[in-house]
C-alpha cells in the first residue's frame, strides 16, 4: 500500500479511530458514504475494526453491503471478532461461518493471514477439534511451506490441544524463531505443568517432571541463539522451576529481572512468589510479596497458596481480611487458597464459613473445587461421616479427586465402613489409578485384616495395575538429581547406598521402629524394612548429605504423599545430622529440624 495516497490520510479515518459510541461511528460512516471512501478496501478494513469492537452487529451489517469482498477484508472482520476486544468466544461461530463463505466465494481463496485467527479461536472449549481441520486447510490452501506466523499459531492451537510433542516438532521446524514464538513454546510447557487450581498444589506427576526439565533445556537453547528474554519468558521459566522445586534456577530468573531491566509487572511478580514458596523458601516469597508496590488478587492468592501448603494457617486467614480490607473481590481460587490453608491446621470452623461466604456474601455458587477443600477439610479433622454427607449432597456429581479425598480421610481416621464407599465409587471412575487401592490396602493393614489386603492385592494384579513408583528430586549445587525407589542408576550409587545403611544404624541406635505395616509386597518383615529404606526420599537424602554443603537445608520434591515410616525416619535424621530437611510432597511442605515436623504430624 503507498502511504502517500491521500486515502490512507483521509480526516475521516482520525475520527474513525476515536469512535467510542455506535452513534459517533455511525456519523463518520456516513461521512465516508459521501466522501467515496467505501469504495476503497483500506477505509473498509479500518471501519470494519471500528465497527466489530464497538457494536459487532453493525460490522456485519457493513460487510454484508460490500459486493466483492476481497480476502483482506474477510481476514479483517475475522481478526476483529476474535481479538482481545471481543473475548465472548460466543461470537467465535461468527467468525466460522465467515470462513465457511471463504470457501463458497469463487472470487477469494484463503492465505496466510487467514488461519492465525481462526486457530487462536479454538484454544479452548468447545472449539478445540476445528482446529484440526484447519491444520487440514492450511495444508490445502497454502501448501507445506507456510510462514512462520502460521507456524506459531498451529504450535499454540496444539499446545492448548494437549499435543505438546505435535507443538514442539512444528518449533523445531522454524529456522530462527523470534520471541514470540520461543515464549509460545515455553508458555505451553508451563501451562501443561502448572495445575489449575491451587487445589492440587504440590502434586508433581512424572509427567510434569518432564515438561519442566524440556522447559529448562529449552530456555538454555533459547541463551545460545541470543534471543533475549522478556517477561512472559520469565514466567514459563520460574514456573518450570516452581514445579521441580529447582530453587538455583528460580534464583537466577530473578537476579536476571533486575539486572537486565525486564518489565516486572504482576505477572513476575506472582510467579516468582509463588517459586519461592514451592521451593520452600517462605520467607523470600513474603518478602518479594511484602516489597510489591501493588497487588493484585492473584498475587494475594500466590502468597496465601504459600502459607497454605507450609502449614501457616493462621496468617493465611490475616492476609485474606487483608484482601478484603483493601476492597480486593476473592476469587475462586482465593476461596480454594484460604480454605486449603484452614485444612492443613484444623481450622474447620474457619474454613467452613469461607466455604458458606461464597454464596451468602459474594453471591456464588461454589464450584466443585470448593466442594473438594470443604471435604478435604472435613476428613482431616476425623469428620468423616459429615465430609460423606456433604460430598453426598453436592449439587454436581463428585469427581475422583473428590472420593479420594475421602478415602484417604477414611484411612487416616479408620472409618472402613466410608473407605469402602468411597473405593467402590474410586473405582467406578478410575478403574487403573493404583493409589486408590493402596490407600484402601493400607487401611485394611492398619487393622490386621490381612486377608483384605491380600484381596485388594490380587484385585490390583488382575487388573493389571502396578503401584505408582515413588520419584524424589533433590537440588545439590544448581544441579537437579531423580531418585526412584530402589534406585541404583545414580553415579555416586555406591557411595549412597553406604549412607543408607550408616543412617540405618543410627536410626536404630535413636529407637526407630520401620512401620511395615503400608508395605504391600508379599515378603518377609525383614525385606519390607529394606523396601523402606530404599523409598526414593531416603536416597535422596542420603546423597545431599554425602554432596551437598553441611549447613545448607536439604530440599526433595516428591510425587507421592510422605508415608508414615519416612516422616518418622525424616524427623529423626534432621536431628541426628543436625540438617534442616524440606520435603514437597503432593499435599504439602514438611519442614524438618531438630527431630520435629512443621506439620506437628497432621497431614
Amino acid at each position: 500500500m503507498n502511504s502517500s495516497n491521500p486515502i490512507f490520510n483521509h480526516i475521516a479515518l482520525n475520527y474513525l479511530s476515536k469512535c467510542q459510541t455506535l452513534s459517533s461511528l455511525k456519523q463518520v460512516h456516513a461521512q465516508m458514504v459521501t466522501t467515496g471512501l467505501t469504495l476503497h478496501t483500506f477505509p473498509l478494513s479500518k471501519l470494519l475494526q471500528s465497527s466489530a469492537t464497538l457494536a459487532l452487529p453493525h460490522a456485519l451489517t457493513v460487510f454484508n453491503q460490500i459486493p466483492n469482498p476481497t480476502i483482506f477484508l474477510y481476514n479483517t472482520l475475522i481478526s476483529s471478532i476474535i481479538s482481545p476486544a471481543n473475548p465472548n468466544c460466543e461470537t467465535h461461530h461468527l467468525a466460522f461461518s465467515l470462513y465457511e463463505r471463504i470457501l463458497w466465494d469463487k472470487n477469494v481463496k484463503p492465505n496466510s493471514h487467514t488461519y492465525p485467527s481462526l486457530l487462536k479461536a479454538c484454544g479452548s472449549h468447545p472449539w478445540l477439534h476445528h482446529g484440526l481441520a484447519f491444520h487440514a486447510h492450511v495444508l490445502k490452501f497454502i501448501g507445506p511451506t507456510y510462514d512462520d506466523f502460521v507456524q506459531t499459531s498451529l504450535l499454540n492451537f496444539y499446545a492448548n490441544y494437549g499435543k505438546l510433542g505435535v507443538a514442539r516438532y512444528l518449533f523445531d521446524q522454524i529456522r530462527n524463531p523470534d520471541l514470540v514464538t520461543w515464549n509460545s513454546m515455553l508458555s505451553a510447557y508451563a501451562r501443561c505443568n502448572t495445575s489449575s487450581s491451587y487445589y492440587y498444589v504440590g502434586y508433581v506427576t512424572d509427567e510434569d517432571t518432564s515438561l519442566s526439565m524440556e522447559a529448562l533445556c529449552l530456555f538454555i537453547e533459547m541463551q545460545n541463539s541470543l534471543v533475549k528474554p522478556n517477561e512472559v519468558t520469565l514466567v514459563a521459566l520460574v514456573s518450570a522451576c516452581a514445579n521441580l522445586g529447582a530453587l538455583s534456577q528460580g534464583i537466577w530468573a530473578h537476579v536476571y529481572v533486575g539486572k537486565f531491566n525486564v518489565k516486572f509487572n504482576y505477572y513476575v511478580g506472582t510467579a516468582l512468589i509463588d517459586m519461592y514458596s514451592k521451593c520452600g523458601c517462605l520467607d523470600l516469597a513474603y518478602q518479594l510479596f511484602d516489597e510489591l508496590p501493588e497487588r493484585d488478587v492473584l498475587c494475594y492468592n500466590a502468597m496465601i497458596g504459600g502459607f497454605a501448603t507450609h502449614g501457616y494457617g493462621h496468617k493465611a486467614l490475616q492476609l485474606f481480611e487483608q484482601m478484603k480490607f483493601r476492597r480486593l473481590v476473592p476469587d475462586d481460587v482465593t476461596f480454594i487458597v484460604t480454605m486449603c490453608a484452614c485444612s492443613h491446621v484444623g481450622l474447620v470452623d474457619e474454613g467452613c464459613e469461607i466455604f458458606e461466604s461464597i454464596k451468602e456474601d459474594y453471591g456464588k455458587e461454589p464450584k466443585l473445587e470448593h466442594y473438594g477443600c470443604l471435604i478435604d477439610l472435613l476428613g482431616r479433622a476425623g469428620r468423616v461421616q459429615e465430609a460423606e454427607e456433604k460430598l453426598k449432597g453436592m449439587p454436581m456429581k463428585p469427581n475422583a479427586v473428590l472420593w479420594r479425598s475421602l478415602l484417604g480421610a477414611a484411612r487416616v481416621h479408620g472409618n472402613l465402613e466410608v473407605g469402602e464407599v468411597a473405593l467402590k465409587n474410586l473405582l467406578e471412575l478410575e478403574p487403573e489409578t493404583s493409589g486408590n487401592y493402596v490407600l484402601l490396602s493400607n487401611m485394611y493393614a492398619s487393622i490386621d485384616r490381612w486377608e483384605d489386603v491380600t484381596r485388594v492385592r490380587k484385585l490390583m494384579k488382575d487388573h493389571g495395575i502396578n503401584k505408582m513408583p515413588g520419584s524424589s528430586l533433590v537440588e545439590v549445587d544448581g544441579a537437579m538429581h531423580e531418585f526412584l525407589i530402589g534406585d541404583k542408576t545414580h553415579p555416586r550409587t555406591k557411595e549412597i547406598y553406604l549412607k543408607l545403611e550408616e543412617i540405618g544404624r543410627k536410626l536404630q541406635q535413636h529407637g526407630h521402629k520401620p512401620r511395615t505395616k503400608e508395605v504391600l509386597f508379599d515378603i518377609d518383615e525383614e525385606e519390607k524394612e529394606d523396601a523402606l529404606a530404599y523409598h526414593s526420599e531416603r536416597l535422596a537424602i542420603a546423597f545431599a548429605l554425602i554432596a551437598s554443603d553441611s549447613t545448607a537445608p536439604i530440599r526433595i520434591v516428591k510425587n507421592l504423599r510422605v508415608c508414615s515410616d519416612c516422616h518418622a525416619s525424616t524427623k529423626l535424621i534432621s536431628g541426628i545430622y543436625g540438617r534442616e530437611i524440606i520435603v514437597r510432597d503432593r499435599i504439602r511442605f514438611h519442614h524438618f529440624k531438630n527431630g520435629t515436623c512443621s506439620c506437628r504430624d497432621y497431614w
